[in-house]
């Protein structure tokens, strides 16, 4: 059941209706292969989290020793261990035999044997110095700069998403507009011709036709081709194929929230004071260099030439505790823990930073929308003026009172007003939707 409704819902996706821009952000949120690594990322600092903390518990370890020696001292060791060691094994056989400064040959000289040594040993950490604490928190800390990273790169997709769903309204009302240039180009291009053929123009004024449509054509292929792109990428947000989408309308609303709420909740200053915190665990963790460790250890052995041979009569056990304190390293503590006091201020600065360069670029975005706003208002009263005057002037240029080229020039006027305000209808959008990536509202608003 897990794997058939992934597909079920894949195959939905591939229905012939149009995409709207939330069902692609559902698309998104399900298979986009960017947020999808992100994830992992996050899943993976969690293990990473969950490592840390397996320290606190110590280790308990399965050993087995296979070994088989002549050696004398491996031998004696072996029985030993064994509690199988007898008086032969000192040489007693021999006693009174052999001069008292010859070699004694059983103890010197002994058959070989094999060894099977199997242990449990447990070891436990009692006292660190708060170094595992430390490395627990700097883990947690990493953890929770993934889930932020994650949660941008989801912002980030979305942002991407939004804007190329927008952008494409704008490009199809643009053409639209240049179609409707190239139509009147085209009547202008029949008129003309019809008064040429009646004399009453000159076969230059034609040419100056088709070399304008011929730009207009230029422009509307140029458009088309971003239409294509924009497709294209599309496509890799979504991680399928999409061929036609449903255009949102192109008057995006300015974001009404403050500069405080969206520094309450900005992934970078979250993510730079996570980062801080990490410093300060680490700083933790290096002054621990000048505290003692004390640990724990219990182990439990049997020992015999064959495996588990009499395992109950041969066991023993070891119990301990040691501790360890480093009194001298050289100068090179303090260097740690000088260096790690360093980063710790460098990250309160990048704290103070990260709350200054977005509070500025709120104000640099708030600013540019006020002036794309501006901007829109007037070249839509410039359109609507040159679009009349061109209207005029075809008129009285089919009355024989001006020049083609007059005519040419007042439809030059209204092409670039219309490729102007695709411009800064795009600006406006660019700005909104970056302030909205940074309010974090970029699902939101559709």
């Amino acid at each position: 059941m897990k794997v058939i409704i992934p597909i079920f819902f894949y195959l939905l996706t591939l229905s012939a209706d149009p995409i709207t821009l939330p069902h692609a952000l559902e698309i998104l949120k399900q298979q986009n292969l960017e947020i999808k690594i992100a994830e992992y990322n996050t899943k993976s600092a969690a293990e990473s989290e969950d490592m840390a903390t397996a320290q606190h518990y110590g280790q308990l370890n399965f050993i087995q020793n296979i070994s088989r020696s002549d050696d004398a001292g491996n031998v004696f060791g072996f029985k030993l261990t064994s509690r199988e060691a007898s008086f032969n094994d000192f040489g007693f056989a021999e006693f009174g035999l052999i001069p008292m400064d010859q070699p004694i040959q059983g103890l010197n000289y002994p058959d070989t044997r094999n060894f099977f040594q199997s242990k449990l040993r447990y070891e436990l950490p009692i006292y660190t110095g708060n170094k595992i604490t430390a490395y627990q928190e700097m883990a947690k800390g990493m953890k929770q700069i993934s889930s932020l990273d994650e949660k941008k790169q989801l912002q980030e997709k979305i942002y991407e998403l939004r804007k190329s769903y927008y952008n494409m309204a704008l490009l199809e009302k643009s053409l639209k507009n240049l179609h409707l240039i190239l139509n009147n180009m085209k009547r202008l291009e029949n008129t003309t011709q019809n008064m040429i053929d009646e004399g009453y123009a000159k076969k230059v004024d034609i040419l100056e036709v088709k070399s304008k449509e011929a730009n207009v054509k230029r422009i509307i292929t140029e458009l088309e081709a971003n239409k294509e792109l924009l497709y294209h990428y599309l496509s890799f947000l979504l991680n399928q194929e999409v061929s036609e989408i449903t255009t949102p309308y192109t008057n995006l609303t300015t974001p009404n929230v403050s500069t405080e709420e969206i520094l309450s909740q900005s992934l970078d200053i979250q993510k730079a004071q996570t980062a801080l915190n990490i410093h300060k665990s680490k700083l933790m963790a290096e002054e621990s260099r000048y505290l003692p460790t004390i640990g724990a250890m219990a182990e439990m052995q049997t020992a015999d030439n064959t495996f588990l041979g009499d395992a109950s009569d041969h066991k023993s056990y070891t119990i301990g505790v040691q501790l360890k304190w480093n009194i001298f390293g050289g100068g090179g503590d303090s260097a740690a823990i000088e260096q790690a006091q360093i980063d710790r201020l460098k990250g309160q600065t990048q704290v103070e930073l990260a709350k200054r360069g977005i509070a500025l670029r709120i104000k640099e975005i708030q600013t540019n929308i006020r002036l794309a706003d501006s901007q829109i208002q007037n070249l839509k009263i410039e359109l609507n003026l040159a679009q009349a005057i061109y209207k005029n002037y075809e008129g009285r240029y089919k009355e024989q009172l001006i020049s083609m080229s007059d005519v040419i020039i007042k439809q030059s006027i209204w092409l670039e007003n219309i490729l102007q305000l695709l411009k800064a209808n795009n600006d406006r959008n660019q700005e909104i939707f970056a302030l909205e990536k940074l309010a974090q509202l970029g699902d939101t608003n559709d």
